[in-house]
């Protein structure tokens, strides 16, 4: 996992740790499932609006 972002590890690790996949992930954070797969594979970049909405969701779990 060396060569993900910081954000695509924590994204993964809060999946593990809380039960969840992609789907809903995408549905609480209000991005696309195609975004979550863009971001956890850290080919895209991130935009701070992304950013914000998912440490929103992960906060509130």
């Amino acid at each position: 996992m060396d060569n993900l972002s910081e954000l695509a590890q924590e994204l993964i690790n809060f999946e593990r740790e809380n039960g969840l996949n992609d789907n809903e992930v995408a549905f609480g954070s209000h991005l696309s499932v195609e975004r979550i797969h863009e971001i956890k594979s850290s080919n895209t970049p991130v935009t701070s609006e992304e950013v914000e909405l998912l440490q929103r969701f992960m906060q509130s779990k």
